[in-house]
């Protein structure tokens, strides 16, 4: 199966959930235009109170499908949009990614992948043991953040559901994801 769009969502209103849109526009350096999460700085309540000056290194926020899918089999009423992010993806483990990871969305948005994002109450809020449900553990014992990945836009466009999504992954060594 190829990477693809399922979904693109946003909402202009600090809401948890985004509702599902037939297409987003992607603006350089700042996100999702509309999204109450664009801009050059942080949007994010809790990291505006800490320094609004921070870079957004969270302007677009990507989900992929199958932790719906698993989701859902555990008995929770989630749907695409439905946990705060923008784009929906099924075919690609966004989770492994490394970051720097250029995301090729439709024919001319490209994002770079910051890092994970890391669950917050906000997901008990919707929906009880949600954020339990998000969470995992490797063989390590070391915390797994699955609840997806933050971007930057390095190149705007309109992302559509059924887009491909190429990928170019950084020059090596590799950098794991770590939450933003």
């Amino acid at each position: 199966m190829s990477a693809r769009v399922i979904s693109v969502s946003s909402s202009d209103t600090h809401s948890f959930s985004k509702p599902a849109r037939p297409f987003i526009r992607l603006l350089k350096g700042l996100g999702v235009e509309g999204d109450a999460h664009m801009g050059e700085t942080v949007k994010h309540r809790s990291r505006v109170a800490v320094d609004p000056t921070q870079p957004n290194l969270r302007q677009v926020h990507l989900v992929h499908a199958e932790i719906l899918q698993e989701l859902r089999a555990a008995g929770f009423d989630v749907a695409e949009g439905t946990i705060g992010e923008n784009v929906t993806t099924i075919g690609i483990d966004l989770l492994g990614l490394p970051r720097g990871t250029r995301l090729h969305l439709g024919p001319d948005a490209v994002i770079e992948v910051t890092g994970l994002r890391n669950p917050c109450i906000q997901l008990d809020n919707f929906q009880a043991g949600l954020t339990r449900a998000v969470l995992g553990r490797d063989e390590n014992g070391e915390l797994v953040r699955k609840a997806g990945v933050m971007a930057i836009v390095l190149e705007g466009g309109e992302v559509r559901p059924g887009d491909d999504i190429g990928i170019e992954l950084p020059p090596e060594p590799y950098q794991k994801l770590e939450r933003v």
